[in-house]
């Protein structure tokens, strides 16, 4: 059976999609193997699923003056040559690249290597990586149609974003019996991607009294940012969840997160109610605050900037939501999401045959 090599890291967003795809190739006799850094958060979830991990090095794409900026190049010719390796030994008949830094240097090296690539961009404007990746891909798989202006010329398709089989198997009662809630009030979910966000942290946990009068909460903290310090009767905290995270979603009535593409993207294929607090353009390439307008625009999304957030917005748009959840869950149920893993498999089997 034809071998396929994925790779894509630094955050979770760049390594989930990931998942769901391999998961269905795996059921069609696929080989699958992963390439990423040592140490990355997509050693640790790809590791547990028993799939080869292939240790590569990258250097970051910085868009920020950085001594590192001088050395990281040199990491990226280092990875190219491990990639190289890699492809040598393994043979894949295709390479999937789900951006991030670290898939940069396998990407280059399949090109060199004649293998053929397919990318994947969750975000309405590309990535840096991927901006660089797409010179190299024979086509880009992409969330928005929207963003077909800023790739090459015939080289996009419009698929969606993968979503993990599992999240539609989420079960409500799973889940309220696994964060200990019996589910007699609504259950406000509020995480800031896998690495948290201690903004969202910090400002939830000041208004927590207010918010508790209103409904239970579930908070995702990110790893190493539990506050042991509070207990309350309806306060739920976690530095993250995996396996059991779509029941945790089905016992959820609403969910405020940041508005990066894969997480905003479940939502809407969830057909949560939310509230997002994209990452400002001060900390980022201004890519979810694009994504938050967007879907605001249309109707589906409430969002406040990160640079205008107080506590008193905050809690007055947990209030909002949570009083308008109805409406807004009508509203999303005509908004079709794609099957973007059966149509991004489609066109994987097109470039291994």
């Amino acid at each position: 059976m034809p071998k396929v090599l994925f790779t894509g890291g630094g955050t979770a967003g760049h390594v989930i999609p990931n998942i769901a795809i391999i998961d269905h190739l795996v059921l069609e006799g696929y080989e699958v193997g992963y390439v990423g850094e040592k140490g990355g958060i997509e050693e640790g979830l790809i590791t547990k699923l028993c799939i080869p991990f292939f240790q590569i090095n990258a250097g970051k794409v910085r868009r920020y003056f950085s001594i590192s900026n001088f050395l990281d190049p040199f990491k990226v010719i280092v990875g190219i040559f491990q990639g190289l390796l890699i492809c040598l030994k393994e043979k894949p008949n295709l390479v999937f690249s789900k951006g991030g830094y670290v898939s940069i240097p396998l990407v280059i090296s399949a090109w060199i290597l004649r293998i053929p690539v397919i990318a994947h961009e969750s975000d309405v404007s590309p990535g840096l990586a991927n901006k660089i990746a797409s010179k190299f891909c024979r086509k880009i798989c992409l969330t928005f149609e929207s963003t077909l202006k800023y790739v090459p010329h015939g080289r996009g398709l419009v698929t969606g974003t993968p979503v993990r089989e599992s999240l539609f198997r989420g079960n409500a009662d799973r889940g309220r019996k696994y964060l200990g809630l019996r589910g007699r009030r609504p259950i406000l979910l509020v995480f800031g991607g896998s690495k948290g966000a201690m903004i969202l942290n910090q400002l939830l946990r000041n208004v927590l009294e207010q918010v508790l009068s209103e409904c239970d909460v579930v908070h995702i903290t990110g790893l190493g940012n539990l506050e042991l310090r509070i207990d309350k009767p309806g306060y739920v905290q976690k530095e993250f969840v995996d396996e059991e995270f779509g029941d945790v979603m089905a016992a959820s009535s609403a969910v405020v997160s940041r508005a990066g593409a894969n997480s905003l993207y479940e939502l809407l294929a969830l057909k949560k109610p939310h509230l997002l607090i994209p990452l400002s353009e001060k900390a980022s390439r201004g890519d979810q605050v694009e994504n938050a307008k967007t879907f605001y625009d249309i109707g589906l999304s409430r969002f406040i900037e990160e640079d205008t957030l107080s506590e008193e917005n905050f809690l007055a748009e947990i209030i909002e939501l949570l009083r308008t959840r109805n409406d807004i869950t009508e509203k999303m149920a005509s908004f079709e999401i794609p099957d973007a893993v059966t149509l991004i498999t489609k066109v994987i089997k097109q470039y291994v045959q």
